[in-house]
């Protein structure tokens, strides 16, 4: 029979339980809302794509338990959910207790606790981790997650991305192909520099050329403007066949994108079918200029090129937003730049220690946590001029997206109470188990944690980390299914001593 080996003849039926009618058809081809698949997940859960990313979420997780603790000896370990403040890093949410005006909070990583796992001799340490950050309304994230956490004792960097390296290729999934290591690496600088981020998405070029040097000799004000800035600079990118797939309102949008979002202007400059340049920058250059910039930026026919002159980081980062918006546009219209099965994993290393504050930019902050060493090289920049010293912080991108991050950390009480009180004006009384624990001969330690929800995501090529978690929440934090968060009765409120100031909007709400 077309169905299987054995034919059943049935003798009698009974119904187990009924079914009423469907919300939505359980087939992947047919288009439901997000919200009601997120109010009936556990309708939605037996479609053919949700139930393969979960099988094969399970599958790599098992394969990474038995990478680290079957081959390389590390201890599954379990870290409270109930801790307290970490200074620095994502909001946290507060849990309310029942001794006046005190309040736990749930941890946006294991962070303290594996360092002190270090400190108590269970030298390699891994957990999947539940991690949790109050960060409102953003797409595509989760208020709670899951991490691959691991901390070692006795490691560097080098030894830290090794393992990562092993782990991947020995949980990667055979139906997408082999993955080849060592993978990659690139500076900070150098990616921010190229990409215009530090999560260089490295599967396709238009990477972003510096034309400084060959503009400087020509009295063009604006580059001339730019340039006598302390940072100035004037970079470009080369859109390919820009004029074939690209039409004016595409690079309006493109020009109007990067001054809305990074204050920044753009010209253009287009590439004639003979060869000649179309922009307004061209009234200052003559024939042989025209050729040597068309000859260093090996521009072809009807290829478009964005420039953009102004401070350093401000004139990368919106360049490297348009070449991701271009790269877009340019496959919108049938042009492939990046290849969907395609894996293209890169380390990104030698990351600033700190940073300036947005707000106040005359103070600091930690560009990760303010758990992370200095680079060895620049230990004494630390204490002499902080805002140059290089981090020993690591982050592991796969096609433009960070799916990990990690740092050899301080194990010198000394040098994490300067970093605290010193450099980010913290009050490092908050954090003094820690500081106390790192007195007791901690030893040199370091780690890394990936975020398993996106591995998963870009692995399966799910449009949505929603797509790889049971029962995930929407973009703005609510579970639809049971309805929470929820208001809780006065009554309940009581033994934690909380009153509820209700909004004047919420009260009227209330009275209908």
């Amino acid at each position: 029979m077309p169905t299987g080996d054995i034919e059943v003849k049935a003798e009698t039926a009974e119904i187990l339980n009924s079914c009423k009618k469907l919300p939505f058809e359980i087939k992947d081809f047919i288009k439901k809302s997000e919200a009601l698949r997120m109010q009936y997940r556990y309708l939605d859960l037996r479609s053919f794509q949700l139930q393969y990313n979960l099988r094969l979420r399970s599958h790599i997780v098992m394969r990474m338990r038995e990478y680290l603790c079957n081959l390389h000896g590390f201890v599954d370990v379990e870290t409270p959910t109930l801790f307290k403040r970490t200074p620095g890093g994502a909001k946290e949410f507060l849990v309310p207790s029942r001794e006046a005006g005190k309040f736990y909070s749930l941890p946006q990583s294991p962070q303290q606790f594996k360092q002190l796992l270090m400190v108590g001799g269970l030298d390699r340490y891994f957990q999947v981790a539940r991690c949790y950050r109050d960060e409102g309304s953003r797409p595509d994230r989760q208020p709670e997650f899951t991490q691959i956490d691991i901390e070692m004792s006795f490691v560097d960097q080098a030894g830290i991305q090794r393992l990562i390296e092993g782990l991947l290729q020995y949980s990667w999934p055979e139906e997408r192909g082999p993955i080849t290591t060592p993978f990659p690496s690139m500076t900070y600088k150098e990616a921010l520099a190229d990409y215009g981020t530090d999560k260089p998405d490295i599967r396709f070029g238009m990477k972003i050329v510096d034309v400084s040097d060959f503009l400087r000799r020509l009295d063009i004000e604006f580059v001339q403007n730019a340039l006598s800035y302390p940072h100035g600079t004037v970079k470009v990118i080369c859109i390919p066949q820009g004029v074939r797939y690209l039409k004016n309102k595409d690079l309006e949008s493109l020009k109007e994108s990067a001054k809305s979002q990074f204050n920044q202007e753009i010209m253009e400059i287009i590439c004639r079918p003979d060869g000649s340049l179309k922009s307004l920058l061209t009234k200052f250059l003559g024939e042989k200029q025209q050729s040597e910039l068309i000859q260093a930026l090996n521009i072809q026919v009807d290829d478009v090129v964005l420039l953009a002159a102004g401070e350093h980081k401000q004139v990368c980062s919106a360049l490297g937003s348009l070449r991701l918006e271009s790269a877009d546009l340019l496959e919108a219209a049938g042009l492939v730049l990046r290849d969907p099965t395609a894996f293209h994993f890169l380390w990104v290393v030698d990351f600033p220690l700190f940073l300036p504050k947005e707000e106040n930019p005359t103070e600091l902050e930690s560009a990760h946590h303010p758990f992370t060493a200095p680079h060895p090289s620049d230990t004494s920049l630390l204490y002499s001029d902080p805002t140059k010293a290089r981090s020993q912080h690591y982050d592991l991108v796969l096609n433009g997206n960070e799916v990990g991050g990690g740092s050899i950390r301080i194990h010198s009480a000394e040098q994490q109470r300067f970093v605290l009180e010193k450099v980010l004006k913290e009050d490092s009384e908050v954090l003094f188990h820690l500081l106390e624990a790192l007195e007791f001969g901690a030893p040199p330690h370091g780690g890394i944690a990936l975020g398993l929800d996106r591995l998963i995501s870009l692995i399966v090529d799910a449009p949505s980390i929603r797509d790889v978690i049971a029962f995930p929440k929407s973009f703005r934090g609510r579970d639809l299914m049971g309805n929470a968060p929820d208001y809780v009765t006065p009554e309940e409120l009581e033994p934690y001593h909380i009153q509820v100031s209700w909004p004047l909007a919420e009260r009227g709400k209330e009275k209908l």
